[in-house]
């Protein structure tokens, strides 16, 4: 009797796909849809550290700190900003689509982490207008099209340049842009106490529900066509779909924030050096009525009995203000300043007389071509002819001194005076109009990089020494106004 024969197990024959065997797996019809919902955590991880360093990237380049500044821009303007956004994340969108070259557009692990074409094109449009939206979608979505045929990337970018743009001109108020985040505010409750006090629209409700629209929107395009012509990311899974819309929220807030603190340093750098210029406008006003009300004391007491001498002070005193007037600069040539310096001197010898008042000078060659603060010496000869050589009744000599060396330059005001008593020098630097006003200069010039000292002997004379910085070439003047 013959036995039946065993009959081995029937295999089931899987679809094929192509390029593989008949019983290889069936491909999922979308190559964008992860299963993992640890990978697409890990992945939206990677996601929002490669959008901080591209934003912080881009927040060194000084051309881009001047125009975040700018909130009303020029064409020009906005096409360098948009450059400066679109070029890095651009190149991001170009590391996706050949990270798994030759087949391009490919997953190459859970999904490609440095595609953030929708957060580059909606910040874009915030920050800088309908136009950079544009410019920069464009940009980002180009690659896409041409390389791997993903024809909605187009259309989509300029819906997203579209809608961020127009939420960008509906809002009044610029600098609610600026303080968009995609985080949750912990203190709702207050914000919500405040609009209930005054009532006002809520500018951030409405950029992030433009962020999460827009996310949808590119989800749902995706959907339809399977991830055939469009790059997006997505999940079977409901929560991990809202971490996909939270991660382009914080995508977009991300640059948002790290920008808006670039710009308020830059804001903070400027205001200083406004505030300094308006003390150093201050301080040299102080200057000029000074010596102007002394120069017309002595042209009042010649005026009646020596009308020609008065007649050629008022000269001197005209040519002092036509220069002063003609360089408007808070540094010039030592050269310059001494030509200034010899008119000044005219006019108190005209004052003193030839045999009461005698000027020396010990210059060195070298120096001649620093640069010096403007009106700094006129004040320190004016205190030594006043205070050291005008109370003698026999009068005496003034030396001007000025030495190069060690990347420093001195300069030396000496007199042979009356000097200065003890009790007084102590407050010398805080009290009078001369010699306060030269140190505070120099302060707000120089920072802690010079010295000023004063030497003084009662009834041997006085000596005033500043050393500062050389600076030899006068394009630099304005580079040390500015850090000033």
């Amino acid at each position: 009797m013959r036995l039946p024969r065993a009959r081995a197990p029937r295999q089931e024959r899987l679809p094929s796909s192509p390029g593989r065997g008949r019983c290889a797996p069936a491909m999922n019809p979308n190559p964008y849809l992860v299963t993992s919902s640890t990978a697409i955590l890990v992945g939206l991880l990677i996601k929002l550290a490669v959008i901080a360093l591209l934003a912080g990237f881009v927040a060194r380049f000084a051309r881009f700190r001047k125009l975040i500044v700018i909130e009303q821009r020029t064409p020009n303007q906005k096409l360098a900003f948009a450059a400066f956004v679109g070029v890095p994340f651009t190149l991001g969108v170009l590391a996706r689509l050949l990270a798994n070259y030759p087949n391009l557009g490919k997953p190459t692990g859970p999904f490609p982490t440095t595609d953030v074409s929708l957060e580059a094109t909606v910040v874009a449009g915030l920050l800088g207008g309908t136009i950079a939206g544009l410019v920069v979608g464009m940009m980002v979505a180009l690659p896409a099209v041409l390389i791997h045929h993903e024809h909605w990337a187009a259309p989509l970018a300029v819906l997203y340049a579209v809608a961020a743009g127009t939420a960008r001109w509906v809002c009044p108020d610029k600098e609610e842009i600026w303080k968009f985040s995609g985080f949750i505010d912990l203190s709702l409750y207050r914000s919500i106490k405040l609009r209930f006090k005054h009532p006002a629209p809520d500018w951030q409700v409405l950029f992030s529900f433009v962020c999460v629209l827009l996310e949808v929107s590119r989800m749902t395009v995706g959907r339809l066509w399977h991830g055939k012509y469009l790059y997006y990311i997505d999940s079977p899974h409901l929560w991990t779909q809202g971490l996909i819309v939270l991660s382009t929220l914080i995508g977009v807030g991300l640059p948002a924030r790290i920008w808006n603190n670039t710009r308020i340093e830059r804001k903070l750098v400027d205001q200083e050096k406004a505030l300094m210029q308006a003390r150093m406008d201050a301080l040299i006003s102080q200057i000029n009525p000074h010596f102007l009300f002394n120069t017309l004391n002595t042209v009042s007491s010649l005026i009646r009995f020596d009308p020609d001498t008065a007649r050629t002070v008022l000269l001197k005193l005209a040519n002092i203000f036509r220069r002063r007037l003609k360089s408007q600069m808070h540094f010039a040539p030592l050269r310059q300043e001494l030509e200034f310096l010899d008119d000044y001197l005219d006019i108190e010898v005209v004052r003193f007389g030839d045999d009461k008042l005698h000027i020396r000078k010990d210059i060195d060659a070298e120096a001649l071509d620093l640069m010096v603060p403007s009106m700094i010496l006129q004040p320190l000869l004016e205190n030594a002819i006043r205070h050291g050589i005008g109370p003698k009744i026999e009068g005496g000599t003034i030396t001007l001194r000025a030495t190069r060396g060690n990347r420093q330059l001195a300069i030396e005001v000496r007199d042979d005076g009356v000097g200065i008593p003890e009790p007084r020098r102590r407050g010398i630097l805080e009290s009078g109009i001369g010699i306060s006003n030269v140190h505070a200069r120099l302060e707000v010039l120089y920072g802690q990089d010079f010295s000023m000292k004063i030497e003084s002997q009662v009834g041997e004379g006085t000596t005033v020494r500043i050393e500062i910085p050389e600076l030899i070439a006068a394009g630099r003047t304005a580079s040390v106004e500015a850090a000033g």
